[in-house]
């Protein structure tokens, strides 16, 4: 069996950040998104792996290499324009060749890893295998139909009145027979080939698609509320380790990592965080479910239930929560005088402001 890793799109939901970085290496925990679904396909035995880029190609191959790292073979397919899930089955034929494989989408989160979904699949003789859960708000999603036995019989893409609240995790197994779906199906309103269509296609030709509820974690990290939802259920499993430098008037509670190489002085830190390599905390207060990424500066500051990219400053800020901040960012206090805002604000950008 091989894998299929979608690390395209161009990541809207997540902007700005996702101007100058692409969406799958945005970390939860300091370790980034794309690579917890690499260590998932690892674990389940798949060692050749198709990584679908586009314009973050770059990023994504400096990050993740040959796939050595992750006891994986990595081979790079270029994708010109983020055109659907399908398009990208179709644009990876030459290298999935005839072969079973598990579509992955680099930006879905699944705790559990996918190791007895892809033994079961081995096992029988469906088509397809597709993963669902319940969702409170299934018109943001792909959508199942099941009839009174529990099978498959139709599937929509974020449709506006949804027959269940069955959502389509990312994840999809699939045989040889897909190949013919993606070729046999148009385009949707959206310009894209859309999944769905291509399994629906399958069900309209007698194929066996068969689906699993799962009752555990699952996110798709696109927007920052999940993204921090993410980063608190991973820091919940966080092992306490101090390898850096804790001076004495500091105090840490609980579950916190502190990377070789990072200095806290005068601060106190409740878990479960953690704290990157090379950062520096002092005079501040760093609360749970708080992820401060390498060679960061915390000072006389209040951070809780937040992510800080690398090389971030924050400096005399009273209070930041339910954030996600950038690489490179300075977060400091505005002059008191005059008293009036000044912003130099990107698209898409979202700005509280205390009135």
């Amino acid at each position: 069996m091989k894998a299929l890793v979608l690390s395209g799109g161009a990541g809207t939901r997540l902007r700005p950040i996702t101007y100058t970085s692409a969406k799958q290496l945005v970390p939860v925990a300091n370790k980034p998104v794309l690579f917890y679904g690499l260590e998932a396909i690892a674990e389940a035995g798949i060692t050749d792996v198709g990584i679908i880029v586009g314009d973050t190609a770059d990023e994504i191959r400096q990050a993740v290499g040959d796939g050595s790292a992750f006891g994986l073979d990595v081979t790079y397919i270029p994708q010109s324009a983020p055109l659907g899930l399908a398009h990208a089955v179709l644009i990876a034929r030459e290298f999935l060749g005839d072969d079973d494989f598990v579509m992955y989408l680099g930006d879905n989160f699944i705790v559990g890893g996918i190791r007895d979904l892809v033994e079961r699949f081995h096992h029988e003789a469906a088509d397809a295998q597709i993963l669902l859960t319940r969702v409170a708000d299934p018109t943001s999603f792909g959508v199942a139909e099941l009839d009174a036995a529990g099978q498959v019989i139709g599937l929509e893409e974020k449709p506006a009145y949804p027959k269940s609240d069955l959502a389509l995790v990312g994840v999809y197994l699939f045989r040889a027979s897909v190949h013919e779906a993606v070729r046999s199906i148009e385009p949707s309103r959206r310009g894209e080939l859309e999944i769905t269509h291509a399994i629906q296609w399958l069900i309209d030709s007698g194929l066996d698609v068969r689906s699993t509820l799962i009752h555990g974690y699952w996110k798709d990290t696109g927007n920052v509320t999940d993204m921090l939802e993410v980063n608190r259920t991973v820091l919940e499993t966080l092992d306490r380790a101090i390898d850096g430098d804790v001076d004495g008037a500091s105090e840490i509670i609980g579950r916190v990592r502190i990377d070789p190489g990072a200095k806290v002085s005068g601060s106190r830190i409740v878990g479960p965080a953690i704290i990157g390599s090379g950062s520096i905390i002092s005079d501040s207060y760093v609360g749970p479910f708080t992820s401060i990424s390498d060679n960061c500066r915390i000072e006389d500051s209040e951070v809780e239930y937040s992510i800080v990219l690398s090389d971030s400053l924050i400096s005399g800020v009273r209070r930041i929560e339910a954030s996600l901040i950038g690489r490179n960012v300075e977060v400091t206090p505005a002059p008191r005088v005059p008293d009036a805002h000044r912003l130099v604000v990107g698209d898409y950008s979202k700005v509280q402001i205390s009135s």
